[in-house]
């Protein structure tokens, strides 16, 4: 995916990949990138909303449209494209590539309820009852961008660092998930580690203002590429953008608030940014967060001949500094390093 700086480039481009648009994953990947580019905490757009006066933009909801959770509202996506400082000229043509999805949905909804009424219904002893029959059903609304589902991940004690985030540290469980097309959301996939274990994992974390930058190995015929990090879960709403070589690539989705413990999230990378190379630069930038964004451990799995296979692990933290030197990991405006023990959270 290539983007530019330059206004009279960026809004052709803009309308050329609208026109195309004929899918949720498509839009909230265009969405996702806007959101980036805008460089805001969900909260600023929230105010910023509520200042314009238009319909509400929760953070939550905003989560749920930018993760492709569920499709919005066409005034719901206008406010956060105009909160994002989209110019209005611009706004038409997103208007249109809502109803054309929209209209696809309606069609595929229809299509789909004339299906199960066309198929026979089994013949039924006297005895038992008739039922009423079955139901036409909508476009669902909640989608795996990655085509990935949620999996499970453990708990933690706090880092100590400040008294309110002590409170929080009591082992519990959450769960979470996540997107991908062109640009990647996080979706949670599954580590292999028993749930019930204690991992020990030393890592690092950065704030506002703050990124991590580290180089990972592929196999330049790969197909497609992921990207797993595993984070303390109990800092909520961490999101950060991920470029891989200079061109953004993914955003790590942000997590609803609960206990600590270990997840795995993980985003694909496009496979325009990835094929033919050995060497990716990764840069992790911050978003927005609670407290900080936290790094443990990352795991590169890529597709060679239609199967996934592990291609680099790097192990970040004040006890692998031989994995940082390797993999010439920098961290900027770092707020903590340290160890946890903790469980996958369930």
């Amino acid at each position: 995916m290539t983007t530019s700086d330059d206004p009279a480039v960026s809004p052709a481009v803009r309308r050329s990949e609208l026109g195309s648009v004929t899918s949720r994953e498509e839009l909230a990947r265009l969405l996702a990138e806007q959101y980036a580019r805008a460089d805001v905490s969900l909260r600023e757009l929230e105010l910023r909303a509520e200042r314009a006066g238009g319909p509400r933009l929760a953070r939550a909801t905003c989560s749920d449209m930018l993760a492709g959770r569920r499709f919005p509202k066409k005034s719901v996506m206008v406010a956060f494209l105009r909160a994002c400082q989209v110019p209005r000229e611009q706004l038409a043509d997103w208007e249109r590539a809502w109803e054309r999805i929209k209209i696809t949905q309606i069609s595929t909804a229809r299509a789909s309820a004339a299906g199960r009424q066309a198929v026979p219904t089994p013949d039924r002893s006297p005895s038992a009852p008739e039922d009423g029959g079955s139901g036409e059903g909508g476009a669902e609304d909640a989608v795996t961008m990655t085509g990935q589902k949620a999996q499970p991940a453990g708990s933690k004690p706090g880092r100590g660092r400040d008294p309110a985030r002590r409170r929080l540290a009591l082992p519990a469980a959450l769960a979470a998930a996540g997107l991908v097309a062109a640009i990647g959301f996080a979706a949670f996939t599954d580590s292999g580690t028993p749930a019930q274990r204690d991992i020990i994992d030393d890592g690092r974390a950065f704030g506002s203002g703050g990124s991590s930058r580290f180089v990972v190995t592929v196999d330049p015929v790969n197909t497609e590429v992921r990207l797993i990090r595993r984070l303390d879960a109990g800092i909520a709403r961490q999101t950060a953008t991920v470029t891989v070589d200079g061109a953004l690539a993914a955003v790590w989705q942000p997590l609803p608030e609960g206990p600590h413990g270990w997840k795995d999230q993980s985003v694909v990378l496009p496979p325009a940014l990835t094929q033919g190379r050995r060497e990716l630069t990764i840069t992790n930038t911050f978003v927005s967060s609670d407290v900080d964004f936290n790094e443990f451990t990352y795991f590169v799995d890529h597709r060679v001949d239609g199967v996934w296979s592990r291609a680099d692990t790097v192990d970040v933290g004040p006890n692998h500094l031989d994995s940082e030197a390797v993999h010439h990991y920098r961290i900027t405006n770092e707020n903590w390093s340290g160890t946890h023990a903790f469980r996958y959270l369930e």
